[in-house]
């Protein structure tokens, strides 16, 4: 699948979530929503998946996005009032760490889904 075709898809999924939940809860049910929707939609979809975080060879902590879809596409559900630069800065972190080059950053706060793409 085209990755273009994949985010349509995941943000297709997002509206349906949003359609049926209504705004303004709490991420982690957009996010565990999401992540039935994508996958009865057959796609591969993984939560919380951990990546070692290394400095100068060793070991400093790990990183846990939300979503990774079809091991190609970050995933980052919000209910925030606006997309800011810390979570445009989150997203890159998370994209140079796991050696991805796309996210989506889905905005569930209002009735009308807000979407910011990053690419690495």
């Amino acid at each position: 699948m085209e990755l273009n075709e994949l985010t349509e898809k995941i943000i297709g999924a997002a509206h349906k979530v949003l359609f049926a939940l209504k705004p303004g809860l709490d991420e982690k049910l957009y996010e565990r929503a999401l992540a039935i929707e994508l996958t009865k939609q057959g796609l591969r979809c993984e939560s919380q998946r951990q990546f070692e975080v290394r400095y100068e060879g060793q070991l400093i902590g790990t990183l846990v996005p939300d979503l990774i879809v079809e091991g190609l596409v970050i995933v980052d559900p919000k209910v925030a009032t606006a997309f800011n630069d810390t979570h445009l800065a989150q997203m890159i972190g998370y994209l140079n760490i796991t050696g991805l080059k796309t996210a989506l950053l889905l905005n569930f706060k209002y009735a009308s889904l807000g979407i910011k793409r990053v690419a690495n």
